[in-house]
């Protein structure tokens, strides 16, 4: 991983830097993985990332929510990660210039 430094002497994390991020975590239990997003959105001002900011997709209980086969089969978790996801293409369209 390569590091550059800048003229204000902050040192800046390649590949990571400016790059947009979204979170999706996945618990058995209610908060294990908001606990980790909110640990990973700190790593992320460390690495000059840019995270989606909502929704926020937190499958709770998730041995509810996926068959036997590991397939998503809760319809409203759906719905949030297709959300994210397209906030996300937005999200980075918007970092681009686009």
């Amino acid at each position: 991983m390569r590091l550059i430094q800048r003229q204000d002497h902050t040192v800046i994390w390649y590949p990571f830097n400016e790059k947009p991020v979204a979170i999706i975590s996945a618990s058995v239990g209610m908060l294990g993985g908001a606990r980790a997003q909110y640990h990973l959105r700190q790593m992320f001002v460390f690495l000059n990332m840019h995270p989606v900011n909502s929704p926020e997709v937190i499958v709770t209980f998730a041995q509810n929510k996926f068959d036997a086969n590991g397939k998503l089969t809760d319809e409203n978790t759906r719905n949030f990660l297709k959300q994210l996801l397209q906030n996300l293409t937005t999200w980075t369209k918007r970092l681009r210039g686009q």
